[in-house]
């Protein structure tokens, strides 16, 4: 999304934040502000009727009403391409897996710096989520005895192709869809495709779940995997 405009939503319970907020992120850049909503119920209802849909959205969890989880939960069946940060007050680190599950691309406090912020909605909207280098550790510990087993089993018809297991280690490197496609000698929509079909054999819902579950089943080495050795550019 380089050079292009990201669209943002809102969604929190406290006037005084969103307003905050919204008032800081419009001096950015290439950041639009779609839709300011104070509890999940409101932002569904805005989904349901929108003209312009968010690329990211802003998301407490604690909300009258609908809640975030409840939230996230509708955003991933029915938006799957909208890409959820969550910003909340009642952070924990040992939340941090369970967050990731629900399909969340970033998991944030809201003491988080301004800049840091604008940095973090950036790395989403280019890579599909972002943690910290001290996140991926607790990640790592957390996720890699917790996550479930695939609904589909990794032997025979269903075990993952080579081709998928390149899309992977690719996916693993921070390269894009179209560096994919050029290297493979496929289609962006072939890519997209194996991409898909790995969500659906491992059971997971992004692409931290992914990268950490073929670690898991040692399909990959996350020594070896670029986004699990990144440093902090804060």
């Amino acid at each position: 999304m380089n050079n292009q405009t990201i669209n943002i939503s809102l969604v929190d319970d406290e006037i005084l934040v969103t307003q905050l907020l919204s008032n800081f992120l419009k001096t950015i850049e290439g950041f639009n502000i779609t839709s300011i909503s104070h509890d999940g119920s409101e932002f569904i209802g805005y989904l349901n009727n929108a003209k312009i849909f968010p690329d990211i959205v802003l998301l407490d969890l604690r909300m009258k009403n609908v809640n975030g989880l409840e939230t996230i939960e509708f955003v991933r069946h029915k938006f799957p391409k909208i890409k959820i940060i969550s910003l909340t007050s009642h952070y924990q680190d040992s939340n941090l897996g369970y967050m990731v599950k629900t399909g969340v691309s970033a998991f944030l406090p809201k003491e988080i710096s301004p800049d840091k912020l604008v940095q973090v909605i950036k790395d989403v909207a280019q890579r599909g989520f972002y943690f910290s280098p001290e996140q991926l550790e607790i990640l790592r510990k957390q996720l890699s005895n917790r996550l479930p087993e695939p609904a589909i089993t990794l032997t025979g018809l269903n075990k993952i192709s080579d081709k998928e297991l390149l899309v992977l280690k690719y996916l693993c490197n921070q390269l894009t869809s179209t560096e994919i496609a050029e290297k493979m000698d496929i289609s962006n929509r072939t890519v997209d495709g194996h991409r898909n079909n790995l969500y659906v054999k491992t059971g997971v819902k992004n692409l931290a779940g992914l990268i950490i579950f073929a670690a898991k089943h040692k399909l990959i080495n996350l020594d070896e995997c670029e986004l699990f050795t990144l440093t902090d550019r804060s």
